[in-house]
Formats: C-alpha cells, structure tokens, sequence
C-alpha cells in the first residue's frame, strides 16, 4: 500500500473525529494487497491466516469507513453477496455478476457514462459517485440454460 493511500485514509478519519489505529491501518494494507474483489468473511480469513490480531467486528466497522472515504467501493456480487473493491486510483468500471456461476465481468462504456451525466443534469442532481451492476447470465451459463423463462433486454 502507497503512502498516499495512507495519507487520504488518515485524513478522512481525521477530518471526521475518527483515530487511526493500527487495526484500520492492518485492514487497509490488506485490502489493497487484493486485486480483485472480495468478501468481509474472505478478507478476515486472510487476516487471521497472516496471523494478525483483529476481531471480525472491527473488519465489518472499517470497511464503510474505507468506502466513505472514496477507496473502496461496496458491490453486489454473484447470487446477492456484497464485495468489495480497491479502487483508489483505478479507472471508474461498471460490473455484471452471473448469477450462476459467479463470473464478475468488469467494463467501461463512453456512452452509458454520458447519458448518466444528462440524466443527471435533467433532473438537477449533482452526482458524486455511481456503481452499475448487472445480474444475469454470462454467455457460457445461457448457453447451458435448458429450461426456465429467458431474461431480455
């Protein structure tokens, strides 16, 4: 983890009558040492396997706290699960999730991202952050479909 990631964690606890503690700072390293995303029960596995003294609480209670302050972002996952995922200084994306096999696809459209803008400015809102998800099926899971109603756009 950067210095700089540190620097704006510990700024925005500040900032907000918060303390750093050594527990959030632990947390916040292995949060950015995953590149990819992740789950709290995931997160305090690795954790507690690298043998560090943290409780499970205090995973649940930093992880708003790194989303508030703008580097991790909270999603839904496969079949419901909420992850996460670092994203202090990496390129906004969108997700779809296969909510059978659990596939996440991570994108980016030129287009979507501005008709988000003018929606945004047709009904006066000054957006600060935004996160689409998609659930379905990728094309291997539709492909193995036999039976059920088909999802279409």
């Amino acid at each position: 983890m950067n210095r700089e990631i540190e620097r704006a964690f510990s700024s925005y606890l500040r900032k907000n009558g918060m303390r750093v503690t050594p527990e959030r700072k632990a947390i916040l390293r292995e949060v950015f040492a995953l590149h990819r995303h992740f789950d709290v029960e995931e997160l305090f596995d690795i954790l507690r396997r690298k043998k560090t003294r943290i409780s499970q609480a205090s995973v649940y209670r930093s992880m708003p706290l790194f989303v508030k302050a703008g580097l991790v972002i909270r999603t839904a996952g496969a079949v419901g699960k909420v992850v996460y995922e670092h994203v202090y200084g990496h390129e906004h994306h969108d997700h779809m999730f296969c909510v059978k096999c659990g596939k996440q696809i991570e994108f980016n459209d030129d287009k979507l991202e501005k008709l988000q803008v003018e929606i945004c400015r047709k009904y006066g809102f000054n957006p600060e952050y935004h996160n689409l998800e998609i659930d379905g099926l990728c094309k291997n899971c539709a492909k193995n479909k036999r039976t059920g109603g088909k999802y279409e756009i």
